[in-house]
């Protein structure tokens, strides 16, 4: 547009940004110079509109970020006016969150990214997402480079730690989440924290975070502030960070503090997981301080007196006390009397009469039990407690109810290789050596007699309460047969007996039940005999003749070889034996002189 304005002298052409000086008409030679001018005009305004077109095109660059005005939406595209000649378009689920729901609306300014043009067709594609990415980037660069943090939530676990959004998927190693480890992981899903950037690779599309780092300078500044306010002897409130075997890790506020196991409880602690959890908040004494090594050392049971210092004055020898069995070991049980004090009543101490092999045989733990104090040690924080020594000792009056002599009747409670155990009443038992269970029978084992449960009776033959030895015997009950037995079988006399062993020295005769003679091979026959096995069998009948008897060493001396060959002291023989021990001695000295004759030859 050219405005010409007509005045005396001049003419002022206006084309746009320049004003051109017209001289007056008069001073023109003609009008060619008018039409001169306007077409100088329309020829740059032509260039001008042309340049100014060219340069609109020229800011718009695939990859480049511009800022647009939403003109419509529909169900696939939203449409962006970028000053170019056509909108843009963008696919809709750019625009959608998580639910679906579309978050932008017409006249809304929105970054997007020139992902391709095409000016021939007049089309242009623009993605949001591309644009919020780069932003991302530019943003994740400037933390990185300025030591920053960024902000995000943790979305999924993975394999080695966990992902984050902050606005593209980062990487969280397990090793970087926390100070302390984490006891459950899932806890952390859908939490948001400030991170520190480790390193990234926007070729490679590869972000490395850390929330270690900050707490760690969180706890560092935290520490340094805490050292400097508390001192040993002070008590102090804290949180319960982890829980080991040997401990807890208290948090008193950027600083670890340890309350070891022995110094929860004056008590006995098996694990500290019995008292605590972790994030309780406890009360807490500073025991010691290690400022080269930032280490506390905590105390929860110097917050109360050592019952062990009045103990002395509390528990006296000889008192019987009540208390609870809290531990049993092979030797004995521990007792306790009140939280921190604690006695042992040994194995040895909780019966007078039975031979305990282990405490839980007797009580166990939970139980409440009475004792006497034998003995306190303050100083090594000891109480000898006995079991027994609660009740009557039993052995104090067992001689006045079972004097040497009596005869007692029990059941059989227990067979041994040397005797047989008799229950006398509930608690003492009384022993039958297999020496006292028969005068004459030979026994190998008490089993071949007696089983558990049979009811016998015996004598009582001695009390030794000192050693608490209850002697009884079975074979006591009748008189001893070998205190008559030189009555029954007289010297010279010639009786008959069963063969009960053939040795190398003799033969053994049973002359009736439990009393045997020996005839020595010395005694067999008149020829020398270098021994009678395999010239007799046992269950053999025999007559020989009584040579000697000692009732004392109860031993009978027997002789075959003198049988018939010397008359009997009384006289009386009868002619009948005489024939048989004649024939039955003519016979064997036959049977000798044959055997001698082999053995000559």
């Amino acid at each position: 547009m050219v405005n010409v304005i007509n005045e005396d002298t001049t003419q002022t052409v206006s084309m746009d940004h320049t004003d051109v000086q017209i001289p007056d008409t008069e001073s023109v030679e003609d009008t060619e110079s008018v039409k001169d001018i306007e077409s100088v005009e329309d020829t740059e305004s032509e260039e001008y509109l042309n340049s100014m077109y060219e340069e609109s095109f020229k800011r718009f660059r695939e990859g480049e970020i511009v800022t647009g005005k939403v003109v419509t939406i529909n169900k696939d595209y939203v449409l962006v006016d970028i000053g170019y000649k056509s909108e843009g378009q963008i696919p809709i689920h750019e625009f959608a969150d998580e639910q679906g729901k579309i978050n932008v609306a017409q006249e809304d300014s929105v970054e997007v990214m020139i992902d391709w043009w095409d000016d021939e067709h007049e089309i242009v594609n623009l993605s949001r997402e591309k644009a919020e990415k780069i932003k991302v980037w530019e943003e994740i660069k400037k933390v990185y480079e300025d030591a920053g943090t960024i902000n995000g939530p943790v979305t999924t676990r993975v394999k080695g730690g966990f992902t984050v959004d902050i606005g593209i998927q980062a990487f969280l190693p397990g090793s970087q989440t926390d100070i302390y480890p984490v006891h459950d992981p899932d806890k952390l899903v859908g939490q948001s924290f400030d991170f520190e950037i480790l390193k990234y690779s926007q070729k490679r599309n590869n972000i490395v975070l850390s929330r270690r780092s900050i707490l760690e300078r969180e706890r560092d500044a935290a520490r340094n502030a805490t050292l400097a306010s508390i001192e040993a002897g002070k008590n102090v409130s804290g949180v319960i960070k982890n829980i080991t075997e040997y401990g807890v890790f208290i948090d008193l506020g950027g600083v670890d503090g340890l309350l070891h196991i022995t110094d929860i409880s004056w008590g006995r602690v098996k694990h500290p997981s019995e008292i605590f959890s972790i994030g309780d908040e406890v009360e807490v004494k500073i025991l010691a301080i290690d400022e080269e090594k930032k280490r506390v050392s905590l105390g929860r049971k110097q917050l109360t007196p050592d019952p062990w210092t009045g103990a002395g004055e509390k528990y006296k020898v000889g008192e019987k006390i009540t208390g609870k069995v809290i531990s049993l070991t092979d030797y004995g049980a521990f007792i306790e009397l009140e939280e921190g004090v604690e006695g042992l009543i040994h194995v040895s101490e909780m019966s007078w009469t039975k031979k305990i092999r282990h405490p839980s045989k007797i009580v166990s733990v939970g139980d409440i039990v009475e004792s006497v104090v034998l003995d306190i040690n303050v100083k090594n924080r000891r109480i000898s407690l006995g079991m027994k020594q609660a009740a009557e000792n039993p052995w104090d009056i067992i001689e006045q109810t079972f004097p040497i002599g009596t005869t007692i009747e029990g059941k059989i409670k227990n067979i041994t290789d040397f005797g047989v155990f008799i229950g006398i009443d509930n608690e003492i038992d009384g022993l039958v050596h297999i020496s006292d269970i028969s005068w004459t029978k030979r026994i190998k084992h008490p089993s071949e007699i007696y089983k558990k449960g049979d009811t016998v009776q015996a004598i009582v033959l001695d009390i030794d309460k000192n050693t608490e030895k209850f002697a009884l015997g079975i074979k006591q009950l009748t008189p001893d047969p070998w205190s008559t037995v030189s009555q029954r079988y007289k010297v010279g006399n010639d009786i008959e007996g069963v063969i009960t062993n053939v040795t190398d020295f003799g033969v053994f005769v049973e002359l009736e039940e439990g009393i045997e003679g020996l005839i020595h091979v010395s005694e067999i026959s008149d020829e020398k005999i270098k021994t009678p096995v395999g010239l007799y069998n046992v269950r053999d009948s025999i007559i020989s003749r009584v040579m000697n008897v000692n009732s004392d060493e109860r031993r009978i001396g027997l002789s075959i070889k003198r049988v018939g060959v010397e008359a009997v002291s009384d006289g009386n023989y009868h002619m009948n034996n005489k024939k048989s021990k004649t024939s039955y001695s003519s016979s064997l000295g036959e049977a000798l002189l044959e055997e001698m004759k082999k053995s000559n030859s």
